[in-house]
């Protein structure tokens, strides 16, 4: 049968599960499902050791594992030839791993963390090979994502964007605050994948620094993001897959943008999150549509 979210907008949607919720993982799962959310995601830190059990829940209740978010801590030192590159690489080959043993069919990626003015090397594409082969070679397919970094984005998608395994996850909120709201599915929108939605205020700074405090993950409409034109920037790039939302809680820093978010349960807030989806999801051509 379908879900009532599906009768209602021909959507599938998911929720990233957040140490920000306060609450064991599985319990978020089952509060997901119980507000009317058809998936989740997990990152690879912290519950790496929890996913098999998440699999079986995800099983149990019939809900989609939408994708594990791959670590990214690390992501900078990628790009150099040394044992913290080895070790990052294969911290990103054991997230496949997971993936490929617990039946997630992507794994999201950054090809950089940091702002500052390096630039992309062989080094760095020569240990990004590894890990798409080792993708190839297991059946999952990586989803790189818009960050920081810009240039690292697109030296891995130049490179191996051709590869069955190779895709993008566009994150709404990143669009704005790190890429000065480029466009991105207009460079990478023929391989999207996956979306992490979410709503800031965009740079703060006057002179368009930007910084990773401006990286609010607001719910939707909380914030300056034209929702109307993500959802038709999707559709114009084919992307039927599902809606997925990666929300934050808790303020960054010195801001207090998310306050308001922490004066609610976690249940109202998984709730809130979900009516604004249903918002997102409305916005589509064929959104009531049968």
């Amino acid at each position: 049968l379908l879900t009532e979210a599906e009768k209602m907008w021909n959507t599938k949607m998911s929720v990233a599960i957040s140490g920000g919720f306060d609450m064991p993982a599985a319990e978020q799962v089952l509060l997901f499902k119980k507000v009317g959310f058809d998936g989740f995601a997990a990152d690879y830190a912290p519950y790496r050791d929890a996913i098999p059990k998440l699999r079986e829940l995800a099983d149990k209740t019939q809900m989609i594992f939408s994708y594990v978010h791959a670590p990214f801590m690390k992501m900078n030192k990628m790009w150099e030839h040394s044992k913290e590159a080895d070790g990052a690489t294969d911290e990103l080959i054991d997230c496949l791993d997971i993936c490929a043993e617990n039946k997630v069919p992507i794994a999201v990626a950054h090809a950089y963390i940091g702002f500052d003015d390096k630039e992309p090397n062989e080094a760095g594409l020569e240990n990004f090979g590894r890990v798409v082969r080792y993708a190839e070679k297991v059946g999952v397919k990586i989803a790189f994502e818009n960050t920081e970094g810009e240039q690292f984005l697109r030296a891995v998608m130049e490179r191996f964007g051709d590869s069955d395994a190779v895709g993008f996850c566009l994150d709404t909120g990143h669009e704005m605050c790190y890429n000065h709201s480029r466009d991105m599915l207009a460079l990478y929108g023929k391989k999207v994948l996956m979306t992490h939605f979410n709503d800031n205020l965009g740079i703060s700074d006057y002179g368009g620094k930007a910084v990773w405090t401006d990286d609010l993950h607001l719910l939707p409409f909380d914030g300056i993001a034209n929702w109307q034109r993500i959802v038709e920037r999707l559709e114009e790039h084919g992307y039927d897959g599902i809606y997925n939302f990666e929300l934050s809680k808790v303020s960054k820093g010195d801001r207090h943008d998310n306050d308001i978010y922490t004066k609610m349960t976690t249940p109202e807030y998984i709730n809130e999150a979900y009516k604004r989806a249903c918002r997102v999801a409305a916005l589509k051509k064929d959104a009531f549509s049968l």
